[in-house]
């Protein structure tokens, strides 16, 4: 049983990747020759909109476990719980990282 669950959370994540490979925008020139890329506060604010979404799916999903509505599975919801915890773990140590190198910044002399 667990086999199963890894192997449809490991599709999962393939699917994420394949997903997030894709909407990889391309980049094109613009007037004066210079690259249009995606600045690095417009990729970090949709990887915390990403999390909270998912935050909120999975609490959806749990509050209607909770409920007994039809359709919705344990295992689906911690699947679900679980995704919304390495999601928002992974967002927490890459705050710790900014933290970090803001603090290295500050320290170097002038």
């Amino acid at each position: 049983m667990q086999g199963l669950e890894f192997n449809r959370l490991m599709l999962d994540m393939r699917s994420m990747q394949t997903e997030a490979m894709a909407k990889r925008p391309v980049a094109s020139p613009v007037e004066g020759g210079v690259v249009d890329t995606p600045s690095f506060s417009n990729l970090l604010g949709q990887a915390i909109n990403k999390v909270s979404e998912t935050q909120k799916v999975s609490n959806e999903m749990a509050s209607a476990f909770e409920m007994g509505k039809g359709g919705v599975d344990l295992t689906e919801v911690m699947i679900a719980s679980q995704k919304a915890s390495v999601s928002f773990q992974a967002l927490l140590q890459v705050r710790n990282k900014m933290v970090q190198a803001y603090q290295d910044i500050m320290q170097m002399p002038i």
